[in-house]
């Protein structure tokens, strides 16, 4: 795989275009109007407000859970376990000025994104169509959900992610039991195009922000990176894992969704009481065939700390469940097919195809 990374896929150049993203925290809203004020701040030249379109007909920016869930936050501390994970192994599928989360029914409003996973997604983009869709490029075939981020850029040329990239599905509460699977048709936003260095850096989703050689915890690209067959541009970065229980969506797409909080008194991490509901935790690992200098390089959003990504859940419900019950509530360290090499006698989610045993 990082032999392969040596070959960067170049298309022509699209110009980054304005955007909507959002750089409030991920607190629920009093109220629908009091969430309908909030600013999608990513927009440089007008309010990518919400519109009628596929899973939100009445264009009010917010998309009910059916049903919604009620829970309370879980303050279990159950036995530690060192890992609760599973990974989800996905490629580049295409790349498209298009973003069905940000501007649903509006192709081409957007800058540029590298998409993974659904091969279908595109700014026509529905919870119906994804489900529809012929395919996936994620390893395991019940994976339909779209991932994507900003095209990444060195001088006019878009340089594309190589082979399977690593998303992780993590238990971000210290109660790993109390997780359970994304809602289907859940989405959000991680991050935001109009946020700052200093936002990017203090973001609760940076782990360890631009990597490349031994240089790491970078708000910018590192003004170069070793030359060498081995050397790769990464990037980890977490999504919020709490849900409000109520919404798959809102005006700004980031206040169903909240990351978790330490318990006062504690270093137990539990969900904050407005989103009471612990979902797996996303982290992107993203790698980019890059190295030797790197001064040219820019994402579609504009400098290395615009960095963010997005996340449509259109998982098979029972696929997904097994994942999460094996490996997440189960404690396990899991690859794509739900099988930790440390704990053979607990077995695999999926069999030999990554698909549920028959």
């Amino acid at each position: 795989m990082v032999t392969a990374g040596l070959l960067a896929a170049t298309v022509g150049l699209v110009l980054p275009q304005a955007y909507a993203g959002d750089q409030s925290s991920a607190s629920a809203p009093a109220s629908k109007a009091a969430a309908s004020t909030s600013s999608h701040a990513g927009m440089s030249h007008a309010q990518a407000a919400p519109r009628a379109f596929g899973d939100d007909p009445d264009g009010d920016g917010y998309i009910p859970a059916n049903p919604p869930v009620s829970a309370e936050p879980s303050q279990a501390n159950p036995p530690h376990r060192y890992f609760h994970e599973f990974q989800a192994h996905c490629s580049v599928t295409h790349t498209a000025p298009d973003d069905p989360i940000v501007f649903p029914g509006q192709p081409g409003a957007s800058h540029d994104h590298t998409f993974m996973g659904n091969v279908s997604t595109n700014g026509n983009s529905t919870s119906a169509s994804m489900d529809a869709a012929n395919g996936t490029t994620c390893v395991a075939p019940g994976d339909k959900s779209g991932y994507w981020m900003p095209s990444l850029y060195k001088g006019d040329k878009k340089i594309l992610p190589v082979d399977v990239q690593t998303i992780y599905y993590k238990a971000g509460v210290t109660d790993y039991t109390s997780v359970r699977p994304f809602p289907k048709g859940l989405r959000f936003l991680v991050g935001s195009p109009m946020q700052t260095a200093q936002e990017f850096r203090n973001h609760k989703g940076f782990v360890e922000g631009w990597e490349c050689g031994e240089s790491y915890f970078n708000t910018e690209f590192p003004a170069s990176c070793p030359t060498g067959q081995d050397v790769q541009l990464n990037i980890r970065f977490q999504a919020p894992s709490c849900w409000d229980g109520k919404y798959l969506d809102t005006p700004n797409h980031t206040s169903h969704m909240a990351y978790p909080v330490v318990k006062a008194g504690t270093n137990d991490n539990v969900c904050p009481a407005d989103h009471p509901v612990a979902l797996p935790m996303i982290e992107f690992k993203m790698a980019w065939p890059v190295n030797g200098d790197t001064s040219d390089l820019r994402l579609a959003s504009g400098a290395a700390h615009t960095f963010h990504y997005d996340f449509f859940n259109a998982w098979d419900n029972a696929t997904l469940k097994a994942m999460v019950d094996h490996c997440i509530v189960g404690g396990l360290q899991c690859d794509p097919r739900g099988y930790d090499q440390t704990h053979p006698e607990a077995g695999a989610a999926l069999d030999e195809n990554y698909e549920l045993p028959s």
